[in-house]
């Protein structure tokens, strides 16, 4: 008879990867009790270490990390140099690509990115992947998250009051239930979800090998009439193999002979394999879950969406996530949630998700090896190559251009907050660190002081006079960072007040 653990959760979540941590930290920044159960033993895996575990974090993970004061525990990274603090115009530097096109420094115009301030966060940046996940988990633990490592969730039931978890020596009991367990999530599966998408048009192969004859393989990324190549540091090499997908599903070994033939065949040489150190494969499989809810089961990251890793924009989708439904499952758990507050989670982040899988299969149609893409290419280099075509890929890249469609007339409405600069100095984006909402006042309006005070658990006034406030009077921010109603006139209590009851509810319930 399995073990029964008489303690009831308020959210238990499936996956201790950086999405179930971050979101593990957000729920218990609000004081929730949080349980995650981790099937693998250990957090360390050779695929996460150097060269296989660096990651690109786009702006809005940037801004989240920074926002609850993580992004400056991040000690090894290498920083992309923020285009609106001072592009080198004529810089040939790539700082990123899309399907192999490189976009370059120098051709950005930052200017087109009005609310990206001099004291905004990084664009981007890269980080490895066991860094970030050991500071969340360090976070975690901190704010009393308990993990269960070498505990893998095997089934659930759930109520109309709560979800029954199993592990294979225990259960546990919750009020809530979110898989973050990965592209095969087994929450998902369990749970009845539509998972929708496109079948894969390639094998991809990640791989850290010893050749006896390295310099048969040109460096950087290479197309050929078979496939693509490339090997950006000695030995470490990623393949794209145009077989549907065909051998990352057969589940046959993947052997030094298998990534020699392989990589042979895409690269037009005899290249000889003389060890095969770490190696892994990956598709471009592209599917997502038709809803991110089954009434007390929530899916989020990979769990809720897959797709090739081109770009690098998974992470920072299912961080995305994270961030978003973080504070309103909170609310919704204490009790604090306007009606529907929860079910946004899913409006908002899957047509988010939708764009970025979008994106994927578009690169993807570009990368084969035939004459059709070739002349799709073609024309995105030439676009790629203009200002306005540069400046809008990087846009996308780095996820400067990631908003919701709220209501509201003001352009800074679903976005990002800027990240305003106080006369002291001291920005909006270190009052946030512990979650709550925000009313941002720069007229010093004691009407707007009045409202917040009604809702003080949940919103915190600030006043100020900042360096550049873009001609805003006033603004309410989310939990999550995004402008919920923004003015350039404070009188404007009606709408004030709308977006307010939209996403709080005041003190007294």
């Amino acid at each position: 008879m399995k073990a029964q653990n008489h303690a009831v959760y308020d959210v238990i979540i499936s996956g201790a990867g950086p999405v179930g941590l971050f979101l593990a930290c957000e729920l218990a920044l609000a004081k929730c009790s949080v349980l995650i159960l981790e099937k693998a033993d250990s957090p360390h895996s050779p695929l996460k270490q150097l060269p296989f575990g660096i990651r690109g974090l786009s702006a809005p993970t940037i801004e989240a990390l920074y926002r609850r004061g993580l992004l400056k525990e991040l000690k090894i990274h290498k920083h992309l140099k923020n285009p609106h603090a001072g592009v080198h115009h004529g810089s040939n530097r790539q700082v990123g690509h899309f399907a192999g096109i490189p976009f370059h420094e120098g051709n950005i115009d930052a200017s087109q990115w009005k609310h990206r301030l001099p004291s905004s966060t990084d664009t981007s940046l890269l980080s490895e992947i066991q860094e970030l996940e050991s500071i969340l988990s360090h976070r975690a633990e901190t704010l009393g998250v308990v993990i269960k490592r070498g505990s893998a969730l095997i089934d659930f039931q759930q109520t109309e009051n709560e979800v029954t978890v199993q592990s294979e020596s225990q259960s546990f009991k919750g009020k809530w239930l979110v898989g973050c367990d990965g592209s095969r999530s087994i929450v998902r599966k369990a749970g009845g979800f539509e998972f929708a998408g496109t079948e894969p048009e390639f094998t991809g192969y990640s791989v850290l090998l010893d050749m006896a004859d390295p310099e048969k393989l040109k460096p950087g990324r290479n197309v050929t009439p078979a496939g693509m190549y490339l090997q950006s540091q000695p030995g470490y090499v990623i393949i794209q193999d145009f077989d549907g997908g065909a051998f990352h599903h057969s589940e046959k070994p993947l052997t030094r002979e298998h990534v020699q033939e392989v990589l042979r065949r895409i690269s037009g040489t005899d290249i000889t394999i003389t060890a095969l150190h770490i190696a892994t494969t990956w598709t471009d499989r592209a599917r997502q879950a038709s809803s991110y809810r089954n009434g007390r089961i929530l899916l989020a990251g990979d769990a809720a969406h897959i797709h090739s890793p081109l770009g690098g924009q998974g992470l920072n989708l299912g961080l995305g996530d994270a961030m978003n439904l973080g504070w309103k499952l909170a609310a919704t758990i204490q009790e604090k949630a306007p009606n529907g507050l929860l079910d946004s989670y899913c409006s908002e982040r899957h047509p988010v998700g939708v764009q970025v899988l979008d994106w994927s299969r578009a690169q993807v149609a570009i990368m084969k090896p035939n004459l059709q893409a070739r002349a799709l290419n073609a024309i995105m280099r030439d676009l790629m190559g203009t200002r306005d075509g540069a400046t809008y890929i990087a846009g996308r890249v780095w996820g400067i251009y990631t908003h919701y469609n709220l209501d509201g007339d003001h352009s800074l409405v679903g976005h990002s907050v800027p990240n305003f600069e106080f006369e002291d100095s001291v920005t909006l984006g270190e009052f946030m660190h512990d979650g709550h909402g925000i009313l941002l006042d720069f007229d010093l309006n004691t009407s707007l002081k009045t409202l917040a005070d009604k809702y003080r658990e949940q919103i915190r006034y600030i006043s100020g006079n900042a360096k550049e406030s873009l001609g805003l009077s006033a603004a309410l921010i989310r939990p999550d960072g995004i402008v919920a109603w923004a003015s350039n006139d404070a009188r404007d209590y009606i709408g004030l007040k709308k977006a307010v009851d939209r996403w709080f509810l005041p003190d007294n319930g």
